[in-house]
This record gives structure tokens, sequence and C-alpha cells, in this order.
């Protein structure tokens, strides 16, 4: 029996490689080498870490998503005492929000509900938006806890809770959730899904525009094509996913809610949710326009026809790309806020000009990995599309940073104005590298790609090929330096069965044939890859761009990581607004003990004298209250009964009586009055000085 033809050894320095030829000292053999392949791997492989690294870190500290509305005021306020039960519950927030049945609750100590049930009723006047909730007659005194969920405007969940108490404070026994709505687990993938979508948009987008504007004949490669159809798949998946969580994530927080029937339905009553299914619908078309773009469009060989053909395609294409936009522009941050009607525009032109110049970065980056024939005209077209766009980015950006930031406190002291600075930081140090890359464009040249080429720009190629005739066809070129020890032929399986000799006993050559024939096309396969790879990195210009193109596609990572962690925070405008305003409704006056002195005369025998009142510490919540009386002859003076009463006839409030005790001749006290809020309080004194002579006297004080 004649033995197998043995496994040939990877090559060392001096010794016989693969293909049977001797590899030069100190330099691999072909199929040993790198793999023509690795270069694409490793460039994905480093994104797909970069964006892992930079999702955790931002995603890990960002807690829930801040949302754009705020709570700026309340009646009852945050931690007031009243004197008796309010007829209902009244929250004022920033901007409008989205309510439903439960969206305001109101909690009595023994976390019982205390209000109606009904869905809140909408107050708003003008600009103030206001919503509130009627509360069950007959209230017993003590501490009340109101809990309050929506969703801004902006389609970002919001909630919060506070305390008011009736009489006097009380224990309380309601327990809210730990969690703030939209965060937990749900927010975490949700979070993630916005970034995948916006991801998948760009590729979408800008894979397909950098065919149709910048190389036509990418219509016809196999890794431009998958590009596009993995970016329209990833956008598809991820609005799927944004659409199914958004219950739970505006809601529970239980990822089973994902399937709630009810929830979908309420969902889809939304703005968001009418977004989403808009976008599913868009990607439909899309769908459309790729198909024929990369099947008549790629197939037209008539210039005329495919002229035509092109200015269709960038029309209908343009208006879905467009339209996909303004599902982002429609349910988010440029929907509302100041000049809503100019910045939903602006933001789908923002969106577009990012998608040209990102996607058309990736494009590039997979052209010049995947498809080393792409020409330098194409490359130059793309560096006039990028310069393009980031023209139209300056400018758009520009008046989205003015409009929702506004001020530069609001610049640096809030979230939004810190992740902007990051952001600018990073478009900066992104046309910093792209600079490198125009430089790499203009010395670029389309040097002929062939195996003749090869041999003379590798030395490393023409030593191994020196044994044998190197034609324009490279496969046949490796088959026969493989097979130098026997005949090769058109037929590959009778080549493969004459190198191995005999079949083993039980086989046939029909059995050994098959297998020796998929051997030799993997080697041919690789041989050749190798060879094209190497012609590729023998273009030093090439070489330049593909490595500054990388480090582009590695920051465009980073940035847009950072951009969709701006699209979920609460702009920095409205975060000061809201502070502001929340200030201007809760901050105390100036605090310090208030000092009254009013006269009196009850018209009665020694029926005159002044009353001298010490509010201490004068401001809302627990202070201590003194009364003294003097008569007219400046001594302490007794009388038989003194009433006090605050009242703040501005909100209604009051009035609260206060009952003072007597603790020496002409002097009274009260401890743990409680004064709800700041403001123009009216205090009222009864003085009594017989069975008939009585007079009640006021006098208005601002209480901080």
């Amino acid at each position: 029996m004649t033995a197998t033809a043995p496994r040939p050894r990877p090559s060392r320095t001096g010794q016989p490689s693969r293909t049977g030829r001797p590899s030069p000292a100190g330099r691999p053999s072909p199929i040993r080498g790198r793999s023509p392949i690795r270069g694409p791997f490793a460039a994905v492989a480093l994104l797909a870490a970069l964006f892992s690294l930079v999702s955790g870190l931002l995603l890990a500290g960002a807690g829930p998503a801040a949302a754009h509305a705020a709570l700026t005021g309340s009646d009852p306020q945050d931690g007031a005492v009243v004197a008796t039960a309010p007829k209902e519950v009244t929250l004022t927030f920033s901007e409008a929000i989205a309510v439903g049945d439960g969206s305001i609750r109101v909690l009595d100590p023994s976390s019982k509900r205390a209000d109606t049930g009904v869905e809140p009723k909408d107050l708003s006047d003008g600009s103030t938006v206001r919503y509130g909730v009627e509360l069950l007659p007959g209230l017993p005194d003590g501490t009340y806890t109101v809990a309050w969920q929506a969703i801004s405007a902006d389609s970002h969940p919001i909630s919060g809770a506070f305390t008011f108490s009736i009489g006097a404070p009380s224990e309380t026994t309601v327990a809210l959730p730990s969690e703030e709505v939209g965060g937990g687990a749900v927010g975490t993938v949700y979070g993630i899904a916005r970034y995948i979508a916006y991801a998948g948009f760009i590729l979408l987008v800008g894979g397909a525009a950098f065919v149709l504007g910048c190389w036509p004949r990418g219509a016809t490669a196999r890794p431009m094509q998958r590009l596009v159809v993995r970016g329209w798949i990833t956008l598809t998946a991820a609005t799927l996913a944004m659409l199914l969580l958004r219950n739970p994530y505006t809601g529970s927080g239980k990822f089973a809610d994902a399937f709630d029937l009810d929830g979908l339905q309420a969902v889809l009553d939304t703005k968001p949710g009418a977004a989403l299914v808009s976008r599913l619908l868009l990607l439909g078309a899309a769908a459309l326009f790729i198909a024929v773009l990369f099947g008549t469009y790629a197939r037209r060989e008539d210039a005329v026809e495919k002229r035509d053909l092109t200015f269709g395609l960038a029309v209908g294409g343009g208006v879905v790309a467009a339209g996909i936009a303004a599902t982002w522009a429609m349910s988010e941050h440029a929907s509302t806020g100041i000049q809503a009607g100019i910045a939903m525009p602006v933001d789908v032109l923002h969106l577009l000009a990012v998608a040209a110049w990102l996607g058309g970065l990736v494009s590039l980056l997979v052209a010049l990995y995947r498809t080393p024939d792409i020409g330098s005209e194409a490359v130059r077209r793309f560096s006039r599309v990028a310069f393009g766009s980031v023209l139209v980015l300056a400018a758009t950006g520009i008046y989205q940073s003015w409009r929702q930031v506004g001020s530069w406190s609001a610049l640096t002291g809030t979230r939004y104005g810190q992740l902007l600075i990051v952001k600018v930081a990073l478009i900066a140090l992104l046309l910093a590298v792209a600079w490198f890359s125009r430089r790499w464009t203009g010395r670029l040249t389309d040097a002929p790609v062939s195996a003749g080429a090869s041999v003379a720009s590798d030395p490393s190629v023409a030593s191994e090929a020196s044994a044998s005739s190197v034609t324009s066809q490279a496969s046949e070129a490796s088959v026969a330096s493989e097979a130098s020890a026997s005949s090769v032929t058109s037929q590959a399986s009778g080549a493969s069965v004459a190198s191995e000799g005999a079949a083993e006993p039980g086989e046939t050559a029909d059995d050994v044939a098959p297998e020796r024939a998929a051997q030799l096309a993997r080697q041919r396969a690789a041989l050749t890859a190798t060879k094209k790879k190497r012609i590729r990195d023998a273009d030093a210009e090439r070489s330049g761009l593909r490595r500054s193109v990388l480090a582009e596609a590695a920051v465009a990572v980073v940035l847009l990581a950072v951009t969709t962690l701006l699209t979920s925070t609460e702009p920095g405008r409205t975060e000061e607004e809201a502070k502001g305003a929340s200030a201007a409704a809760t901050a105390p006056a100036a605090s310090g003990p208030v000092n009254l002195s009013m006269p009196f005369d009850t018209g009665g025998q020694n029926g005159k004298g002044t009353v001298r009142i010490d509010i201490d510490p004068g401001r809302s919540g627990a202070n201590e209250l003194h009364v003294w009386i003097d008569g007219s002859d400046g001594k302490p003076m007794d009388v038989p009964e003194l009433k006090v009463a605050l009242t703040l006839e501005a909100q209604e409030i009051g009035p609260l009586p206060v009952a003072p005790d007597r603790l020496a001749e002409g002097h009274w006290s009260a401890s743990n009055v409680q004064i709800p809020m700041a403001g123009e309080w009216k205090v009222d004194v009864t003085v009594r000085t017989s069975d008939i002579d009585q007079v009640t006297i006021d006098k208005t004080v601002k209480i901080g």
C-alpha cells in the first residue's frame, strides 16, 4: 500500500514552506503569515471592544435617564403642615407631560389611597403646566405622601414623591420604590437599544450614501452589501426591542411586562410609540431601496440609465432617510422647548450629516480592508462629502447647543453641559485625525492591481514564484507550485488522486478526490488573498489612510456613545429653569426671629395696652411663639383670654389657630407652631379684658 503524502509542516527559516519553495530567511511563508482577513477582523474587534468599554463606563455611571420636564412646585408644598385637609393636591411642572390613571397618588399614613383614584385633572393655564387630584373627604390628621409618575414631552419617564401633613406630622408606613422610573435592568437594556438604533441608522444611511454618491462600483462588492444590510437589520431589531420595552421602561421596570398587550396598546397611543411604529414602516421602504441598490442598480451597464436610476435612488433614499431621522426629532428633545418648529428640521439635518460622515467613514474602512481595489477618486469624493457634513454639523450643532444650554453656567454646571463639552472635545479630536486622512487621500494613486505587479512590488512573492510562471490567474500559479511533483490538469480531482497515490483499503478514488480538491481550493484561495493583501500593504499611502480611518472610526464609537447619553439627559437650560422655579417656590426669605408690637384698646376699663409677639426662628416649619402684654403704664398685664391665628391669604391657607399657654404675668408661650410655607402672613391677635370688652388686632409680616 502506498502511503499518502505527509501533511506539509509550517516553514521556518531555511526550511521548505507549505508551497514547496524555500522561505526567505527571517520572513514567514505566505500561508504561515498573518491571515489575509486578520486586518478587518482586528479592526472590528478593536471597535467592538472600545464600544463595550465606553458603554460600560458611561451606562454604569449614568444612573436612570434624566428627564426634560421637572417638578417645579406643588400645593401643599413638600413638608408643609396645613391646619385642615385640602380638597385637592396640585403639581406644577416645567414642561408638558403625559399622565394617566395612577400618575398622581396620595397615600395616608397607613399606605391607603387618600385620593379619589380618577385620572388627574389638567389645570394648566397658558405656559403653566399643572395637574391635580381630588382628595377624599374627612381625612384625619397625619403625614400624607404624594407619589407621582409621568412621561415628559421628550419621551423620557419622570417620577418623584414628597410629603405634607394635616394638623401635625405623624409616622408613616408608606414604602416607595427604591429605583426611579426608567432605571434598573430595563433602563440599561433600553439605553443600549437606543445606542444600537443610532449605530444601525448610521451604517444604513451612511453606507448607502457612500455607495451611491462616492463609489457606485461598490454596489457589486459583497462587503459593502453586507454592511448596509446589517445596518438595516440592526436598526430594525433595536426599534422592535425599544417598542416592546417601552411599557416596562416607563412603568413597572419588569421585563415580563414587555409582552403585556394592554401596555403595548397604551404605548402605541403615545408620541414615542407612534414614532417607533413609523420608523418600522419606513424601514420597510428602506428594504425596497436596498433591494434596488444592490440589484437593479448594481447590474445596470448603460451609463444614461444608470445616471437616471442614481437620481431616482438619491431622491427616494433621501426621503426615506429623512423620514427615519424625523422619528427621533419628533419624539425627543427637539420636539419640545423653545423654537420646536425650527429645532425639529435642524435635528433631522444634524442626524443625516452624522450618518453621512460616520457611516461613510465605516464604509471607507471596510472598503480599504476588504476591497483594496477601491479607486482614489471614490476616496476623494468621500473626503468632499465628509467636509460638507462637518460644515452642516457645525451649524446645526451650534444652534442645538444654544437652544439646549443657553448660558455658561448651564454649560459648566449641569450634566448635559458637561457631556456637551466632552462631545465637542471628541469632535475636535476626530477632525484632527481626519486632517491626517485628508493628507493621505491627497497622496493616493491608482496603481495597477495585477499578479505581475504584485510580483514586481513584493520581493518575497517574486522569490516564492521563481520556480513557476506567474500569470494573471493567481489560482493556477498556486496549483502549479503545490503540485510540482505531479501533473496538474484542469481536473483537480484527477490531480489530487495522482498526488495522493493509492487509496486506503476500502476507499475509492471518488472518496479521496473531493477531500483533496477541497484542500487545494482552500490553499488556492488563501494564497490568492495573501498576495492581494501584500499588494495592498505595499502601497504606503493606502496603508497610512487605513490606519488614520481606523483611528477616526475608534473616536467615532466613543462620540456616538456620548451623543446617545446627551439625548437621554435633561438639557442644561431646562434643568436650570426648573431649579430656579423650584427655589423660588420653596426658598425661605431671609430667616430670623419675627418681632411684632401692636397697640390695642378694648374700650373698657383698663382696656388699653400693647401686645408684643416673637416668632422664632421665623421661617416655615416648627416655631416658638411668645406673647407679652403690657398695660398702659408699661407693666405686665394679665387678661382673661388671649388668642392668636395665622393666615396666608395669597394661598388661601388658614386661619391657623394658636393657643398659647400662660407662663407668667403678662407672658404667654406656644411651642411647635407649624408654619407651612414662607410668605406674607397675617397675624391676628384677640385680646379680651372683661366679659364684654374684646378686640382683635392684626398685622402682616413676612415669614421666611
